[in-house]
């Protein structure tokens, strides 16, 4: 039998004192092959990402080992030096975070930052070789015009191609190793689906063992060989990854499989009733570039919208003009029958209030500085009501979205961020909008959260008749929330229509491979012909 890359031995790490458990990671043991993907998923404090950190041998300020050991290429790590370490840190295990950006140094060409890890682990190296090398890594990741891109900036990158590099980073002394900590969640469909294609080839072509840690099982189904479940830090299933995706024997293994998202959705029904925004001919434009082409859409009041595409396609533009957080370039916008894209002033900010966002990030949305309370009652304020009134109000809210009253004293901080986002709905409906546009208000979320937040906008919208204008990159989302489905690409509506004419029957070639990339499509569909059969 081929020897583990990675084998780790009743690891525990344990927790600074006060906490609501003692130990990070609880007893953990596992083995990672040559050539083997083990994804490694649980939700937020499962010990995911601590458990990657105490590989690395670079634990968090106040944490601490506590017992195990961790031996990487047959070689026990557990007790290396600082020097050891920085030996084998980039030479044998290499890691690949989650925001590139953060990963690479933006006063450096992308080319000297990769040739910078040759020269601290290969200082022997003729520069020839090592330019020589650099080119042929961007070649493997399939990054265009190598000699090109190896003379940019970060900047000059998407995020896509900025994934690739920090990839090609990682891979430069061919590691044991790599740790792959949430990858692709910033990612759109397309260029996530591209680069776990890349990855899966990497591992086949050079069999490094690599740990993926995601919360998005539709990846685990497209990438893994074997999967870990861990909650609480403890490792509470590890299987074959088809074995755990279709067979679950453990109850939270079920319970998180049981809360991905998939492409079903009800009984198509146009919902019978007015439109509450009216949008006609709205571009945006940035010089000659039109970020917002043409765009003609109207939504009905009650209805949920879900507006679809890549990273660039025009959807976050396309909800700052609405809110009119930018302006319009050329258009109207009609909103609860209020012409929104000409006022400006107190009357723009009266009418401001029909319409409110919820953002991706709660916590970069709400003031740290300020009690969960205030921020409740001004925006009740600012929504109309006297202090009173906005109080009484933020108490009805707050237990409305399943926190209790408590948390009116308490600060953003002190609180998850399934929880923040509860939050900042609340903040939203303290405004008494009419309509509620959510900009990849779930993307980052686990996926058991990220039910219960979909559940409790579903809630809202159905007592309150408030219309929901949906921004994601996630299609199986989209199925479960919305009504209706526009599709755009640069700036363009290139497909509108109902959910299932829209996802079963796509017209548009651009629909049809975002429909395509999407995360675990093949194991979405066999689980729906098993449904059919069981129904």
């Amino acid at each position: 039998m081929t020897a583990p890359v990675l084998s780790i031995e009743n690891l525990s790490v344990a927790l600074p004192g006060g906490g609501d458990r003692k130990r990070a990671v609880n007893d953990v043991s596992l083995d990672v092959k040559p050539g083997e993907i083990l994804c490694i998923v649980g939700e937020s404090g499962s010990g995911k990402s601590v458990l990657l950190s105490a590989i690395m041998r670079a634990l968090p300020q106040g944490l601490a080992e506590t017992g195990g050991r961790i031996c990487l290429g047959g070689e026990d790590i557990s007790t290396l030096s600082e020097r050891g370490l920085r030996e084998i840190r980039g030479s044998k295990v290499a890691m690949i975070f989650q925001e590139p950006m953060a990963s690479l140094n933006p006063a450096m060409t992308i080319g000297k930052q990769i040739e910078e890890m040759l020269l601290i682990h290969a200082p022997d190296m003729k520069p020839a070789d090592r330019q020589a090398r650099v080119l042929h890594l961007l070649t493997e990741i399939r990054l265009p015009n190598p000699e090109a891109i190896a003379k940019r900036y970060p900047h000059q990158l998407s995020g896509g191609q900025c994934q690739r590099v920090v990839i090609a980073m990682a891979l430069v002394m061919e590691p044991l190793l790599l740790l792959a900590d949430e990858p692709t969640t910033a990612l759109d469909v397309t260029t996530q689906a591209q680069i776990l294609k890349m990855i899966r080839e990497l591992c086949d072509v050079h069999r490094h063992g690599i740990i993926f840690v995601t919360h998005d099982f539709g990846v685990v189904a497209d990438i893994a060989d074997r999967v870990a479940v861990m909650k609480d830090g403890c490792l509470v299933e590890i299987g074959a990854a088809a074995d755990i995706l279709n067979h679950p024997q453990h109850d939270y293994t079920k319970k998180l499989i049981a809360a991905v998202p998939h492409f079903r959705w009800g009984e198509d029904c146009r919902p019978i009733a007015e439109p509450i925004i009216c949008i006609s001919g709205l571009s945006r434009l940035y010089g000659p570039v039109a970020a917002l082409d043409n765009v003609t859409i109207n939504v009905t009041e009650g209805s949920t919208l879900a507006i679809v595409g890549e990273s660039g396609s025009g959807k976050s533009t396309l909800a700052k003009v609405i809110t009119r957080l930018i302006e319009p370039s050329l258009g109207g916008i009609t909103i609860a029958g209020h012409d929104f894209a000409t006022i400006s002033g107190r009357a723009l900010m009266r009418q401001r209030r029909l319409i409110q966002m919820i953002f991706q990030d709660p916590y970069g949305s709400l003031n740290p500085r300020r009690s969960v309370g205030d921020l409740l009652v001004r925006a009740g304020m600012l929504g109309g009501l006297d202090r009173r009134a906005a109080k009484v109000q933020s108490a009805e809210l707050i237990e409305r979205v399943g926190l209790k009253q408590a948390a009116l004293k308490r600060k953003p901080r002190e609180f998850s961020g399934g929880q923040r986002q509860r939050i900042g709905i609340a903040r939203a409906l303290a405004m008494r909008p009419k309509v509620l546009i959510a900009d990849e208000s779930v993307s980052a979320l686990d996926v058991s959260v990220q039910k219960q937040i979909l559940e409790l906008l579903a809630e809202i919208k159905a007592k309150s008749r408030l219309t929901l204008l949906f921004i994601t990159h996630d299609l199986r989302v989209a199925a479960q929330v919305a009504d209706e489905v526009l599709v755009m690409r640069r700036g363009k509506v290139v497909e509108h229509g109902l959910v299932a004419q829209v996802l079963d029957a796509p017209n548009d070639p651009y629909t049809i491979d975002l429909i395509a990339a999407t995360p675990g499509k093949a194991w979405e569909d066999s689980r729906r012909r098993l449904d059919a059969v069981i129904s």
